[in-house]
């Protein structure tokens, strides 16, 4: 009998079809930049100084010029430095609520990832859209730098940092909404954020459209993806960018796997995002009540809605993480609304501090350590494969390679 001999793939292994959709993953996750062509080093250090120019002037502009026409600082600080130790209790407890809730709706997206290796992803790539030139992007290609180098499989990673964006971006878009249609109801003042919540809907409906028709079948994913991928590389080419490296097939693949996620934890993705939001609110909202904007100036429903608009505000790729845009806004609804000026602006900066300074001291110890830490469920290659792609089936496949010798 001549004995078998398998084909292909290191020691003996037969590659089977989870194999080449990891690798096509790992293609989309790891090439799309390295296809693009290069541009001229002059061009492109001229375009990141020119954005990082309108960056700091917005910032300064902001804390020079436009907050102290509605309160003097010396007021402000008056405010800070008198408070109590009961109130500066209640809001370390909300921020480290708020720290706590980023690693939920990762977890939750990337079976195997524990609450620590999490916390560290999410911390780290936070940290770095405050500060690295691209924000968002820089943050998204942190994380999947991270998982994959600690070993999570690179569909699984790809299906993760989709996920999440989607999701949080739905709950950015979907809270003006909700606010001005609880102010219409209690009878309160919405007309700020009547366009605000206008565009909102119409962002999360096509948002939400377009998730739902490419998980509907795989047909309507190639179209979509392909449809994306043109209108994605003629913008591209109006910056003399090269294409993408992505395509409706690609859209295939997600869908296969977030099919199989969803279904199991959807909910939980859901309950753990909204979560993490609303714990963002909740400092905002001590902060306001520890300085002194009482609820017959600002009721809870109003801060919300406040809060709900500087969430869309921040959003927008200005300023790294909305600075100087978000305190703007925030401080002009509420004192619309009927905040006192000096507390309205102390607990507008106090909040900013509060989100943002221990992000980026716990995201830089993130990022100083993450090399020397290996989480326990990600030693091997392919932790997380369990989406879309099951471990029964490569034990079949497995077996069937036994059971020919």
């Amino acid at each position: 009998m001549r004995p078998y001999r398998p084909r292909g793939g290191s020691g003996g292994r037969r590659p089977c079809a989870l194999d080449r959709r990891d690798a096509h993953a790992r293609g989309d996750l790891l090439t799309a930049q390295l296809e693009q062509p290069v541009p001229h080093p002059r061009g492109r250090w001229l375009k990141r100084g020119l954005a990082a120019g309108v960056g700091l002037a917005v910032i300064l502009g902001t804390y020079i010029f436009v907050l102290p026409q509605f309160a003097n600082y010396g007021d402000v600080w008056a405010a800070v430095k008198d408070l109590s130790w009961r109130w500066i209790a209640i809001l370390l407890a909300t921020v480290a609520l708020n720290i706590a809730t980023f690693a939920p709706p990762w977890m939750a997206a990337l079976p195997g990832l524990r609450f620590l290796p999490a916390l560290t992803v999410t911390q780290a790539s936070t940290a770095s859209t405050y500060l690295a030139p691209g924000g968002p992007a820089v943050g998204v290609g942190l994380s999947a730098a991270i998982l994959l180098d600690w070993g999570f499989n690179a569909g699984a990673v790809t299906l993760a940092v989709t996920l999440t964006g989607i999701w949080n971006q739905l709950a950015i878009l979907g809270f003006p909404i909700v606010a001005f249609a609880v102010l219409t109801l209690t009878g309160g003042n919405g007309a700020a954020l009547q366009t605000a919540a206008a565009l909102g809907l119409v962002a999360f409906l096509g948002v939400a459209g377009a998730f739902g028709a490419t998980i509907a079948s795989g047909p309507m994913a190639s179209r979509i993806g392909d449809f994306a991928a043109r209108v994605a590389n003629r913008l591209l080419r109006l910056v003399r960018r090269g294409p993408v490296a992505w395509d409706g097939r690609s859209f295939v693949r997600f869908r296969a796997r977030a099919i199989g996620l969803l279904r199991r934890r959807w909910h939980v993705l859901t309950l753990t995002t909204l979560a993490g939001q609303l714990s963002v609110f909740l400092v905002l909202l001590a902060s306001l009540r520890a300085l002194g904007v009482a609820p017959t100036e600002v009721s809870a429903i109003e801060a919300f809605a406040a809060w709900s608009l500087a969430r869309v505000i921040g959003s927008l790729p200005v300023t790294p993480g909305g600075l100087g845009l978000v305190e703007v806004g925030l401080t002009t609804v509420l004192v619309g609304f009927g905040g006192n000026r000096a507390g309205a602006v102390a607990s507008v900066l106090l909040y900013r501090f509060l989100t943002i300074a221990p992000t980026l001291l716990l995201g830089a110890a993130a990022a100083a350590s993450w090399r020397r830490y290996r989480p326990r469920t990600a030693n091997r290659r392919g932790a997380g494969a369990g989406v879309g792609a099951s471990t029964p089936r490569r034990k079949r496949a497995r077996a069937a390679g036994r059971k020919r010798r």
